[in-house]
Parts: C-alpha cells; structure tokens; sequence
C-alpha cells in the first residue's frame, strides 16, 4: 500500500533510535538562539558552536521532521533557476557570484558530512540537465550561453550519452560533477548530535511564542521559558506568523515527492548507469534520483498556491499519480510499478529564485534564512555559513548576493 503524506526519510527509521531533546524551561543565556530544527538551523547550530558561540537552538515539532524531512535529499551545485532570469534580475556579477558559492557550499558540505561522518547514505552524484523537446533543447542553450559568459562550465551532453548515463529519451543536456545525494533526515539529527557535542543546547517541542528585541538584547519565549541573546537566527525556512510583514517577500507553493517501489532487478540496467542526478527542463522541472540503487524518486508537480489543510490528503495522492505517470513517460520501463510513497514538500520562492539569508532592516539583532527553491539542501549548509560570519562579525562580499536587497 502506498504510504501518503508521510517522508520516506522519516518513515523508515527506527523509532528506537530517534533522539529526543527536552522541552525548553525556564531561562536561559546565550550567544545566539536559533528558531527551527531543520538542516539549516542544525548546520547553524553546529558551526556556532565549533566556533566557540554559545548556541541555544528550539524547535516547535521534532528535529529534522519539517521540510528537511520532506527534501528530496540532493546536494545540488547550482541554485536550481535559471541564470538567464537571475542575471536580468540582480546583474551578471552577482548572478556569477550566486553560483560560484554555491558550488562551493556544495562541495564545503560534502566535505563537512565526511568529516564528521554523519550516517546520511552520502554518495557523490553528477547531475544532468535534460532537454525532452526542441523547445526545451532551445532555452537550454541559451543558459549554456549565458553560463558561458559567467565563467562557469557546464558541458554539453549528447542524447546518446544521456540515454547511456540515465536512460533517457533526451534531446540534449548539460552536465556538472559536484552534487551529491543524502537522506536528509539524518543529516539533520547528525548534525543535531554533533553541535550539542560541541555544548549547543537543543530543545524540541518549544515552539517560539514571542521575539522581543532591544538595543542589547533580543528574548525568545516559548511555552516553557525564555531565552536571552544577543542575535536571534530564524531558520524556518519561510516566515512564521511572527514575521508576517516579510511574507511579502515569497511566493509560496509545494512540490511533491513519489518514491517507488523497488525496481526488479532485470530492469534496473535498462535505466542507465544510475550515478546522477536527473533534472528536466519542464516547466516546473522534475528532479528524478536513486535511493539505495534500487528506487527511483522523483519529485516536481508544484502547486502555484498553498495547498488548504482541508484537501490536502486527496491532493498529495492525485499529484502522487500524476507524478509517477510523468515518470512513466521518461522510463517506459517502469510502467506498472506502485509507488511506495508520496508525500508534499511546502516551499516558499522570492522574485529572483535566490533565498534571503541575513539581517533585515527592521528587525534589529535578527538574521533570517528563508526563500529556498532550488530542490536541494546545498542552500541549508550556504545559510549556516553567512549566518556565523554574521554572528562573527566578519562577512564575506558574495553575503550581499543573498541578503534582503531592495531592488529584489
């Protein structure tokens, strides 16, 4: 039976081994607190605290178990829009900027998870960007010029190499090296484990009631108590009802995930070699990947508005289907193979595509990290980055990319 609007990432691992944090009470003092337990508040939590800030970091639900749980898992090398739009939005050199640090967020993040040898099934990936028609195969070489003009190299791929590397019926396609794939959920919680071995001090089911900021200090209160510090960091990934004045700023829709079942083994080969990522040129585009080299995962059929509580189940399962039909389409092979699971990803997207991530103006001694589109996690790892160069006083240019700028 499928499983619907439950992560596979979650679902699958063993409840006797899920951490447990306690609530927050009474009060506490720090450095820093952070607000969100996903990928980004735990990567921020953990590079605060190896760098000698005292980190405090809650969570309203359950570690990892928000959107991180519901990511499709890929470190991406790209922000996953296009530069053509971004250049005409903020300007060839930031645009240029953009990508170059996301590389190398990307790679910095791998290195990262190795380092601390976090239990994520990391598995270095190339990704493919497929063009299915000759109308696709034409915007697609004019990215590949605009790339071109940036300094960044994607090579070309022939449709007989597309169809060799992952089986598929391509036009044409660009290709890149640096990405990599991972169960989120369990980055999340290693690197949870990680920064309160290094003395962050994590609370789950604390969600943040009220923020009160003042010339010194800003105060966090939960149902529990309050926390004190001299910046707070939000790392929700959209705004919460404490910042709905920000709300402007994103577009918010959901993608969706399908899962199958496992592909019997005799079909498996007819797929290509099943070592890179897949991301078409449709409109939205699709992201197909392995998990454990014997499932396909494909998300993509994005919402253009936020899905009511209401019909969402029947929703996620009619997405579910259109789904595995268009993944159908690309792998004929597959035909009558069941998805194992389907579930919703809720995302927030700001006019250029690029997330916010830094101070705003009217919110003194805040930093925030929303607005991440790309269908990957790589913007999780690049937010804890300039969030502790914020909190170090000690930023780098290419942060400027990626702030609250007012032409955007």
């Amino acid at each position: 039976m499928t499983k619907y609007g439950q992560s596979f990432w979650v679902d699958v691992f063993p409840r006797s081994r899920v951490p447990a944090y306690p609530r927050h009470r009474g009060h506490l003092d720090a450095d820093v607190v952070i607000v969100g337990g996903g990928l980004i508040g735990c990567a921020t939590a953990y590079a605060c605290a190896a760098a000698g800030i005292k980190a405090a970091l809650v969570e309203a639900g359950l570690i990892g178990r928000g959107s991180t749980g519901s990511s499709a898992g890929w470190i991406s090398d790209d922000p996953g829009v296009s530069l053509v739009d971004v250049e005409k939005a903020v300007g060839l050199r930031a645009a240029r900027t953009a990508w170059q640090v996301w590389r190398r967020a990307a790679l910095d993040f791998g290195t990262l998870i190795r380092r601390l040898e976090l239990k994520c099934d990391f598995k270095p990936r190339g990704a493919l960007h497929v063009a299915m028609t000759p109308e696709q195969a034409t915007r697609l070489e004019r990215e590949l010029k605009a790339l071109r003009a940036a300094g960044i190299a994607r090579p070309r791929v022939t449709a007989g190499r597309i169809a060799a590397e992952v089986g598929i019926a391509g036009v044409a396609g660009l290709s890149s090296r640096d990405g990599a794939t991972i169960d989120p959920y369990r980055a999340a919680i290693g690197l949870a484990a990680a920064a309160a071995a290094r003395g962050a001090r994590l609370s789950e089911g604390s969600p943040a009631k009220r923020i009160k900021f003042g010339r010194r200090w800003v105060d966090v209160t939960t149902a529990g108590g309050t926390l004190r510090a001299g910046r707070v960091v939000i790392a929700t990934g959209t705004p919460t009802s404490l910042f709905a004045s920000l709300a402007r700023h994103f577009w918010y829709k959901s993608s969706f995930l399908a899962l199958t079942d496992r592909v019997p083994a005799k079909v498996r080969p007819q797929l290509g070699r099943r070592a890179m990522v897949v991301r078409d040129s449709a409109t939205p585009p699709h992201v197909i990947r392995w998990v454990d080299d014997t499932r396909l995962l494909i998300s993509g059929a994005d919402s253009g508005d936020p899905i009511p509580p209401r019909p969402r189940d029947k929703v996620i399962v009619q997405r579910t289907g259109q789904l595995m039909y268009e993944l159908s389409t690309l792998y004929p092979d597959i035909s009558g193979i069941l998805p194992a699971y389907g579930w919703e990803a809720p995302y927030g997207r700001t006019a250029d595509g690029l997330p916010l991530i830094g101070p705003h103006r009217n919110f003194p001694r805040h930093l925030f990290a929303f607005g991440d589109s790309s269908q990957s996690v790589t913007g999780a790892y690049l937010a804890s980055r300039i969030l502790l160069r914020h909190c170090l006083n000690q930023l780098d240019p290419s942060d400027e990319v990626f702030g609250f700028r007012w032409d955007r």
